[in-house]
C-alpha cells in the first residue's frame, strides 16, 4: 500500500492549489483525480472572470478570500505563466431600482475591502465599453479574465514540480481510520496518509460523508455558455453584466484572455447527483442566452458561434434551500487529521490560492511542517508560437526546428509546443489535454484540420494504441474500429 503524508482528494484549481501551498514543506503528498485532467469538470467550465471581491456578504469567506485573490493575481501570473488581464468589468442597470441596487452592491464591496468601484454614467459607459447598452454602470476596475485551463493547469503542473504526485483517473470509493492513519480506498488501488483533504468540488458531499461529517446538502448550478468567434472580441473590452440578484449574478458576455467571447451561463439547479457528469446545452438553452445577454450587448449572432459548453457549480445549502457560504473545516473529534471543504463554488476560481493559504495554515496550526527549501514558485509555460514577434520565431526555430511545423492553423499551434504539451508534467495522454495546454483546435475550424494529426502524434509519442484513445473525459473514445475490419464502416 502505497502511503504519503497527505492525500487531497480532487485535482482542480482548489485542490491543485492546496497540493501546491503544502509543497512548500517537507511533505510527500498525493492528489486522487477521478478524471484524466484536472479541468474536466468545474474549474475548466466556468467564464474564466476574476472577480473583484463585491458579490459576496460582509465577513463572509467568500468576500475576504475572492479579494486577496485578485490582489494577488498579477504575482501569481508572473509566477505561473498564464494569461491574466485586469480589463475591469461593468454592471449595468437602466432603472431607479437598478441603481439602488448598484449603490448596495457597491457598499457591499466596500465594506469586503474590494477596490476601484464607482458608479458611472452613460457617456462614461461608452467611454469604457463602447458596445454596452445601459442608462449607467457599477464600474469594478480590478476585476479581470484569466485563461481558466491555463490557471489550473499552471497550478497543478507547478505542485507536480515541486513534488506532488498526481493519480488520475483514481476514484476514492471509501474512507476508514486505521492505526492512526486514513485508510483511502481507490477503484486503482488503496492508499495511505496521516492527513486526507477533501477538495472533491462536486463530489464534496460524498466525501464528507466518508469522513463521518454527514449532513451537507450539495446541489449543483448548472449554467451554459456560447463561445463566439474571435472578431467579436474587438467589440467587448471588458465583462458585461446586468445588475445582480440576491443568488445569481445573471446572463453575461465575457471577453476571454484569447480574444473570443462567451455568453452566459444561465442557472439551473440540480438535486440529483447522478447529472452531475451531464454536460449537454439544449438549443432552446443557447437562444435564451443569445435573446437574453443582447439586452446588455447587441452583437451576438449565429453566424459566430464556434462552440458551446456547460458547467456545473457544487452549492452549499441549508434546509431551506438558502445558498451558504464555503465550508472549510477541521472537526478532529470526528474527522482527526482531516480537512474538508463544502460549496467552494464561484468565486472558487479567484480564491483558490487563498483557500491554499488557508487550508495549509489551519494544518499547521495542529502540525508544525519544516519548511521545503527547494520549492521553486515558478512555473514556465510553453512558449507560443502564436505570441511571437518575427525575429522571435526564427530564434525558436533555429533552437527546435519543430517550431517551424505549423500544426493548428487556426491558431498558429507548432509542432514544438504539441511535444510538450503531450510529455507534460501531469501525464495528461488525452487530446483535450493536448488542446488546453495549446490552444489546438480551439479556433474556426474546431480541429477539423489538426485533432486527427494531434491524435496521431500521442500515439507516436506515448504509444497509445489508437482504440485506447480518449478525447478528454473517460469514455470519450476516438475511434472504435480500424479501417477494413468487418463490421465497421471504412
Amino acid at each position: 500500500m502505497r502511503q504519503f503524508d497527505v492525500i487531497i482528494i480532487g485535482g482542480g484549481v482548489v485542490g491543485s492549489a492546496i497540493a501546491r501551498e503544502l509543497t512548500r514543506y517537507r511533505l510527500s503528498i498525493a492528489v486522487m483525480e477521478k478524471n484524466p485532467d484536472v479541468v474536466c469538470e468545474t474549474s475548466g467550465r466556468n467564464s474564466g472572470v476574476v472577480h473583484g471581491g463585491f458579490a459576496y456578504d460582509e465577513g463572509t469567506l467568500k468576500a475576504r478570500l475572492c479579494v486577496e485573490g485578485n490582489r494577488g493575481m498579477d504575482a501569481l501570473a508572473r509566477e505561473l505563466g498564464f494569461r491574466f488581464i485586469r480589463c475591469g468589468k461593468v454592471l449595468v442597470g437602466k432603472s431607479q431600482e437598478d441603481y439602488a441596487s448598484l449603490q448596495r452592491t457597491m457598499a457591499q464591496g466596500a465594506r469586503n475591502g474590494a477596490t476601484g468601484l464607482s458608479l458611472i454614467d452613460k457617456d462614461e459607459l461608452a467611454r469604457v465599453c463602447p458596445a454596452a447598452v445601459g442608462e449607467f454602470a457599477m464600474l469594478s476596475e480590478t476585476s479581470g479574465v484569466l485563461d481558466p485551463f491555463g490557471y489550473t493547469i499552471a497550478i497543478a503542473e507547478n505542485a507536480a514540480q515541486n513534488g506532488a504526485r498526481y493519480f488520475l483517473e483514481h476514484t476514492v470509493t471509501g474512507l476508514s481510520r486505521e492505526g492512526g492513519h486514513w485508510q483511502v480506498r481507490t477503484d486503482r488501488g488503496d492508499f495511505a496518509a496521516r492527513w486526507v483533504v477533501n477538495a472533491a468540488g462536486l463530489g464534496c458531499g460524498e466525501i464528507s460523508d466518508m469522513l463521518g461529517l454527514t449532513g451537507y446538502r450539495v446541489i449543483g448550478s448548472k449554467g451554459d455558455y456560447i463561445i463566439l468567434d474571435k472578431h467579436t472580441g474587438e467589440l467587448l473590452p471588458m465583462p458585461i453584466y446586468p445588475v445582480p440578484s440576491n443568488t445569481y449574478m445573471g446572463i453575461h458576455v465575457t471577453n476571454t484572455t484569447d480574444g473570443n467571447v462567451i455568453v452566459g451561463p444561465n442557472a439551473e439547479w440540480i438535486d440529483d447527483h447522478a447529472q452531475f457528469a451531464y454536460y449537454g446545452v439544449p438549443q432552446e438553452n443557447i437562444d435564451y442566452l443569445a435573446e437574453s445577454a443582447s439586452d446588455i450587448w447587441p452583437h451576438i449572432h449565429k453566424k459566430d458561434y464556434i462552440r458551446n459548453y456547460s458547467g456545473i457549480l457544487p452549492k452549499w445549502v441549508d434546509e431551506n434551500g438558502k445558498i451558504q457560504d464555503f465550508k472549510i473545516e477541521m472537526r478532529p473529534e470526528i474527522a482527526p487529521n482531516a480537512v474538508n471543504l463544502v460549496g467552494i463554488e464561484s468565486p472558487g476560481l479567484t480564491a483558490a490560492v487563498p483557500i491554499g493559504r488557508y487550508v495549509a495554515q489551519m494544518m499547521r496550526e495542529a502540525e508544525p511542517f519544516e519548511a521545503n527549501p527547494a520549492f521553486d514558485p515558478v512555473r514556465r509555460p510553453i512558449a507560443r508560437f502564436a505570441d511571437m514577434d518575427d525575429a522571435a520565431r526564427g530564434e525558436a526555430i533555429a533552437h527546435d526546428p519543430d517550431y517551424g511545423e505549423i500544426i493548428c492553423r487556426c491558431e498558429q499551434v507548432t509542432r514544438a509546443e504539441i511535444l510538450r504539451a503531450i510529455h507534460n508534467p501531469l501525464g495528461v495522454r488525452t487530446v483535450t489535454g493536448v488542446k488546453l495546454r495549446t490552444r489546438a483546435m480551439m479556433g474556426r475550424c474546431q480541429g477539423g484540420y489538426c485533432q486527427m494529426r494531434i491524435a496521431q502524434m500521442i500515439g507516436e509519442e506515448l504509444g497509445v494504441p489508437a482504440r485506447e484513445m480518449t478525447y478528454g473525459r473517460a469514455g470519450s473514445w476516438l475511434f472504435s474500429g480500424e479501417m477494413g475490419e468487418s463490421g465497421v464502416d471504412a
